[in-house]
């Protein structure tokens, strides 16, 4: 019997890629995926729970998830064909990637930024574009991502950024849409904690390359439901309908999305807290000696200091408090991101950094 060689016979393009691996360790205190800690305000845990034991399991999912679609388009006011919703944000990533990019076809992105968008290129055989951010304050240079995207297909810009937590300037996104003939997609997973007006939802309706990406894994605290969703125009929504995956949204995804999506309201407390207690976070890390912390207008923070591979170790080690560290990372030397979670776990977080730095 001859021997599997799996390398020589799996795709080119694939070669080389491993399991997506976050470096989770179990600890009492997980500020490392940019979640929602908070609990679940109580009437939208029970309508959940009512949603879930009323939903029947043996019947298929309405394959594009209409009902939700309804719900969402309502809320941003725009149409049901305006909206595709997706298992999580990164499939619908993906299938931009699958529909629009390929071979001869170029992604445009700005890095430090969410790696997946690179990745999920690289496995539709999609050129990849990087247009590096400033690596003092991670503004990006206009010209030069205007340059880039006059060249390309796709451009995926996050606002607020993921890991560095800036807004991108309207401005740029605009000049992007006038001056280019790329597709442009805003990924807005933590824009509910920008405050008002930071979407670019009202765009759409005047701009069909714009496209913008939602989730209600963060603010909505519903990360292990895995529902995502795009506004866009409606012949950009066809396109990755008529390409998803069939039944890709499962029914009980779908029945707690629609709760969610109706009970918005009940979130806006636990947003205004995550807020507030950002900044509390960001002025106590702000002052610890010989850091660097940036802006932020989504639910965590990045901190630049001495050793934090080793700081990092030593919170998940002896105090058990995880953090996510991007010191590996191209232009992030020496960087931690930490989510903003509730008080307790904030204060538990700082009265560890004020014992690992202390020593």
């Amino acid at each position: 019997m001859s021997n599997l060689n799996v390398e020589a016979l799996v795709r080119p393009e694939l070669a080389g890629f491993e399991p997506y691996d976050p470096a989770f360790t179990p600890c009492d205190v997980n500020l490392s995926a940019n979640e929602n800690t908070h609990e679940l305000p109580q009437r939208v845990r029970q309508a959940l729970g009512d949603a879930l034991l009323g939903t029947p399991l043996n019947r298929y999912p309405d394959p594009l998830a209409n009902e939700l679609r309804d719900e969402l388009a309502a809320w941003h006011g725009v149409q049901r064909n305006n909206v595709l919703v997706g298992n999580g944000g990164d499939e619908v990533l993906f299938n931009l990637l699958f529909a629009f990019g390929g071979t001869g076809r170029a992604l445009v992105v700005t890095p430090p930024c969410f790696e997946e968008y690179k990745n999920f290129a690289k496995m539709c055989n999609t050129d990849v574009v990087e247009v590096w951010r400033d690596p003092v304050d991670f503004s990006i240079d206009a010209d030069a991502l205007v340059a880039a995207a006059a060249q390309a297909h796709i451009v995926m810009v996050t606002s607020p950024n993921n890991p560095t937590g800036g807004l991108i300037d309207p401005a740029i996104v605009e000049r992007l849409l006038f001056q280019t003939d790329a597709l442009v997609l805003v990924d807005e997973a933590y824009v509910e904690f920008a405050g008002e007006g930071a979407s670019l939802i009202p765009w759409i309706a005047d701009h069909p390359r714009l496209m913008v990406l939602r989730t209600l894994s963060k603010a909505f605290a519903l990360a292990g439901l895995r529902c995502g969703y795009l506004v866009a125009d409606p012949a950009v929504v066809n396109v990755l309908a008529a390409i998803r995956q069939i039944y890709s949204e499962d029914v009980l995804a779908q029945a707690a999305a629609v709760v969610a999506v109706r009970a918005r309201e009940e979130f806006a407390p636990v947003v205004a807290d995550i807020v507030a207690e950002r900044e509390v976070l960001a002025q106590e890390l702000a002052a610890l000696p010989g850091t660097k912390l940036w802006p932020s207008s989504a639910n965590f923070l990045l901190l630049r200091m001495p050793r934090a591979a080793e700081v990092r170790a030593r919170l998940r080690d002896e105090h058990s408090v995880l953090v996510r560290d991007f010191s590996y990372a191209k232009g992030l030397s020496d960087c931690l991101r930490i989510t903003v979670g509730t008080h307790e776990e904030n204060q538990r977080l700082l009265r560890a950094l004020a014992q690992v730095m202390g020593r």
